[in-house]
């Protein structure tokens, strides 16, 4: 069936979010704002040890504090199985699979052991600091420079090492007329959504409700139900309206730890972690270590590209932050060595945030391509243009679509990049030296199996569309109605949309900037088979019907109706081809198909980012007026969500850049910055003006032509913001975050 191509114009139109209203008005209901009746409120007790056991549980105060109806531990917790983690099981959702309360063991300082229910909120917070905890310590790694010594290892991703080689990397690079070799350093950071963490959950039964924040709910409920040994559809997970989530929004344990209180007591139960207990419970981004060497003859071509990096993980996780998985797609070399280590620490296991892998490994790999073009003497926009591959460097397969020339062309333009000084320290403006630095900027195209939608045509022409995705205010809901009206020709106003739960067909997590494409792809599917099966239904077949002797490849969809596509006017509406077949409505459900485009393709956003930076001369303070991302993702299909994403990914790349770092006392292990008061990030007052475009132009093998959005924003941002900080001072800043103390 082809493509419709008349109708409502809804896709690439700047709509407003349909759950805009209801967010500002207070009435979209969050996890932790579901009404139950008989509601008991949850407090964690933390360890403030980073490894051992625990040799006592002094529970008796708490016990009769009031209001207070349980202290579970684990000497009376409930049995539970190890939750799957994400990456080690085909449906895992938890940041880690240690087992949740079922032994004395410590394994990082902040676990919870010990959980209280009260009557109210205040109430179960004061009794759970009448919980009096002891330890008997054990040796633990918490220091970077002790888990290195401890010894390292190869990363794997997806049960795949981290190793890309091809050619002899070291030897060209020893041989190149001009080279720079460094070592780059990234910080571990924290995920602070404007939600924090929460759920309130209640049993009906042998069966697990669950209100969750969570982004990917269809994986949450099978690991809950794996954890209680529950069948897949005795849990229910809903999540429909999620405050923000850059990854870390899965399955942690303050929700298992939720389930099994509210099992206990036959009550329902709502676990809402205080902005302390997030950083407490939730991993984030780990920290990295990063050698990037290039080799160039004096013209400015790569010879060897090796970029290698070091990070922190845990033994109970498989995040690892591919800092790599970037580099082997910007630049055409004649060699490469791409490989990641990891160092194990006794941590809250590490997990993903926004462009994990590619937002700290863009910082060193295009923070590496400045200091070549000052030693090149070559500006640092046309060195990169000069490197541009014609085909994906280290693999050699075609690209899908690439425009990455265009985008940085049209952002230096907008920029005005052309006034830029090549030398550093050439411009001030009163106390201030005035810099600008560039960065460019990738993201993989990525479409997982598994996605699925169900469509119900209605009379009146209206269409329902329902599929498990999420809505964390990246726009979903809104352009998933915009793409079943384009797909179905009605206005938008005729589409309504259910989301945000576990019921709803599929397996998609709102991870990776694939939901789009897996959605699009399951969507096109289900408005196929319901087509045929409208036609197939008798619809046509009825004495002077227009499409007598159609099929769904014989038809389009055009004004509220289908028509034949020899013959467009030939046209009837979904009314009387309801009534036709006898039916009051129709559904049909489909699955999207594999995506078989990402074997035949190296398909990735594209991105080139350009900032003003400024640095006082006598504070050392560093400020960014002015930024402009210039996007190459294919088509965009919602030009006011789109620019939405592109500048929250940008904010948080400031961040990134400028402020943002989780502090740990080596001594104890312990997050010394757990709260927003202590862990910086961008203010109004941090934010300068920030002016996003992009080239539009459709990938012709992407469903829709469309490639992801949500993350490229940040990546590339604090590498634009370093090179930007040598240009104005002249001062090289190979660690994050860009703090005053490294200026002065």
């Amino acid at each position: 069936m082809s493509t419709p191509t008349t109708g409502p114009d809804v896709l690439g139109a700047p709509v407003p979010r349909r759950d805009g209203r209801v967010k500002v008005t207070g009435t979209a209901r969050f996890a932790a704002e579901v009404p139950m009746p008989g509601l008991l409120y949850a407090a964690f007790v933390h360890s403030t040890v980073a490894k051992g056991r625990i040799t006592g549980l002094d529970v008796a105060a708490a016990e009769n504090s009031p209001g207070v109806a349980l202290v579970m531990t684990h000497r009376n917790a409930p049995p539970m199985a190890a939750p799957p983690a994400f990456a080690l099981h085909p449906m895992g959702a938890s940041g880690d699979n240690l087992p949740v309360m079922r032994d004395d063991r410590v394994r990082w300082n902040g676990q919870a052991v010990a959980v209280v229910l009260a009557d109210t909120q205040e109430r179960a917070d004061r009794a759970a600091e009448l919980v009096t905890p002891s330890y008997a310590a054990e040796p633990a790694v918490t220091t970077w420079s002790a888990a290195k010594a401890r010894g390292t290892a190869r990363a794997s991703n997806y049960g795949m090492p981290l190793t890309t080689v091809s050619g002899d990397a070291d030897a060209a690079l020893s041989a190149a007329a001009v080279s720079v070799d460094h070592t780059y350093t990234t910080p571990r950071e924290s995920q602070n959504a404007m939600e924090p963490h929460a759920a309130t959950v209640v049993w009906d039964g042998d069966t697990l409700v669950v209100h969750d924040c969570t982004q990917l709910v269809s994986q949450v409920a099978v690991s809950l139900a794996e954890v209680f040994g529950l069948r897949p559809d005795q849990v229910r997970v809903s999540a429909p309206f999620v405050g923000g989530g850059f990854g870390g929004k899965g399955l942690w344990s303050y929700l298992i730890l939720a389930a099994a209180a509210a099992r206990m007591t036959r009550r329902p139960v709502r676990a809402a972690l205080s902005r302390e207990g997030v950083y407490r419970l939730v991993g984030g981004r780990t920290l990295t270590e990063q050698r990037v060497a290039i080799g160039a003859r004096a013209d400015g071509r790569f010879d060897a590209i090796i970029h290698t990096g070091l990070m922190a993980m845990t033994e109970h996780n498989a995040v690892p932050e591919a800092v790599t998985s970037a580099t082997g797609a910007l630049y055409a070399a004649g060699s490469f060595r791409l490989e990641v280590d990891r160092a194990l620490m006794d941590t809250v296991a590490n997990f993903y945030m926004r462009a994990p892998g590619e937002a700290p490994g863009s910082f060193a790999l295009e923070s590496a391509i400045d200091e070549l073009a000052h030693e090149l003497g070559i500006d640092p926009v046309e060195l990169r243009l000069r490197n541009e591959p014609e085909t994906e460097p280290v693999t050699g397969r075609p690209f899908s679509s690439r425009h990455a020339v265009e985008a940085y062309r049209a952002g230096a333009e907008r920029f005005g990049w052309s006034a830029r000084s090549a030398v550093p320290r050439a411009r001030r403006e009163g106390e201030w030296w005035v810099g600008a630095g560039t960065a460019a900027a990738t993201y993989p195209y990525v479409r997982f199996p598994g996605g699925a939608a169900r469509l119900v045509l209605q009379p009146g022409g209206r269409v329902g569309v329902e599929a498990a995705a999420h809505e964390m205010g990246m726009g979903t809901a809104t352009v998933l109605a915009q793409i079943t009206a384009e797909r179905f020709a009605v206005p938008l106003t005729a589409v309504s949309v259910s989301y945000g739960d576990s019921t709803l067909p599929g397996v998609i997590m709102a991870a990776g900037s694939q939901q789009t494409a897996s959605l699009a792809a399951a969507v096109a599917a289900a408005h196929r088979e319901l087509v045929g099966g409208l036609l197939a239904a008798g619809a046509a077949a009825g004495t002077g019907s227009p499409l007598a002797g159609c099929t769904a490849d014989t038809v389009a969809t055009r004004d509220g109706g289908l028509c034949r596509l020899d013959d467009p006017d030939a046209w009837e509406p979904y009314d009387a081809l309801l009534a036709r077949a006898g039916l009051t409505e129709l559904r049909a459900e489909q699955a999207a198909p594999p995506p078989a485009e990402m074997g035949a393709w190296s398909i990735h956003s594209y991105g080139a980012v350009f900032a003003e930076v400024r640095v006082n001369d006598v504070t050392g303070e560093v400020r960014v007026p002015r930024i402009v991302g210039s996007f190459d993702c294919g088509r965009i299909l919602n030009a006011r969500t789109a620019a939405g994403q592109f500048r929250g990914g940008i904010i948080m790349g400031l961040g990134m850049a400028l402020m943002e770092e989780t502090q740990v006392d080596g001594r104890t292990g312990r997050i010394m910055n757990p709260s927003l008061s202590e862990y910086h990030l961008p203010v109004h007052a941090d934010v300068g003006d920030i002016d996003v475009i992009w080239t539009g132009i459709p990938d012709p093998r992407t469903p829709l032509g469309a490639h992801g959005i949500g993350e490229i924003g940040i990546v590339g941002v604090a590498a634009a913001v370093a090179n930007g900080v040598y240009n104005a001072v002249g001062v090289r800043v190979r660690d994050l975050p860009i703090t005053l103390d490294k200026l002065l």
